[in-house]
């Protein structure tokens, strides 16, 4: 099994699918990605006490927390409220909203901040829909759009060692709040007639993965549009380079 195929991505505050584009058949990719599957473990929780022994999780919980305090007193809110966390779907449906949770401003930040949640990166042939290549190597994004902003913070893991893998570059893409991908000019991407949005770059970047295979975004909730949930495009490059102009280029991607 090739490197780049044994890989996961664990997010802290967001994970999503990619859902297909207008025109974009995604029937093939559903095959090769089930036959992959077959040969391929479908999460972390091989890695967990691994992971937790070499003092990943106690790093995660301890970096993710002090992000969520940063990010509150920046906002001038208290350090000391429940903080938010993703729910699953079964336990959303299965739980009157009538209720609130259950965290507490005494909730423990490692119950809030250890998830290892996680979505395999395969090897593919394309890069995605909407993908544009040469974008900046940054960590915020957010340039002039409006939205409720958001931190990423993703951790690379080798599958196969349970080890962080460093040093690979994160493409990291989405709409805006309003639906509308910066870079192209296609019918159902915000206003076809206006030309300048193929020159755009916001909402794109690159970071790489640095100390425990982590790299972080700043950039705001995406929209949604006709047929597409909320999501976010992550690709994960190999054995490139970083050229004089801030962007990166060749090596190997898996999406």
């Amino acid at each position: 099994m090739h490197f780049f195929s044994t890989l996961v991505v664990a997010s802290a505050f967001i994970a999503s699918g990619v859902l297909a584009h207008p025109g974009h058949d995604t029937r093939h990719e559903i095959e090769e990605r089930a036959a992959f599957m077959k040969n391929s473990k479908r999460d972390l929780s091989h890695c967990a006490s691994k992971m937790k022994a070499r003092g990943l999780e106690a790093r995660a919980v301890q970096r993710r927390a002090a992000i969520a305090k940063s990010t509150r007193e920046k906002r001038g809110l208290s350090t000391s409220a429940p903080y938010l966390r993703a729910r699953d779907a079964a336990s959303v449906l299965n739980t009157t909203q009538l209720s609130g949770v259950d965290d507490t401003p005494l909730t423990p930040e490692a119950t809030l901040f250890s998830s290892i949640n996680s979505c395999i990166l395969s090897p593919e042939v394309t890069q995605g829909p909407y993908y544009a290549s040469g974008e900046y190597i940054r960590r915020n994004l957010i340039e002039d759009q409006e939205g409720v902003e958001m931190i990423i913070d993703l951790q690379v893991i080798d599958m196969a060692t349970c080890e962080p893998v460093v040093n690979s570059m994160i493409d990291f893409w989405h709409c805006n709040a309003t639906g509308v991908y910066s870079g192209v000019v296609a019918s159902g991407n915000g206003d076809i007639t206006d030309t300048s949005n193929i020159n755009a770059t916001f909402l794109r970047g690159l970071q790489p993965t640095q100390y425990d295979g982590v790299a972080q975004f700043t950039t705001v909730f995406p929209g949604h549009y006709t047929g597409r949930a909320p999501h976010i495009h992550v690709l994960a490059h190999f054995n490139g380079s970083i050229l004089s102009n801030s962007t990166y280029g060749g090596g190997t991607a898996s999406h």
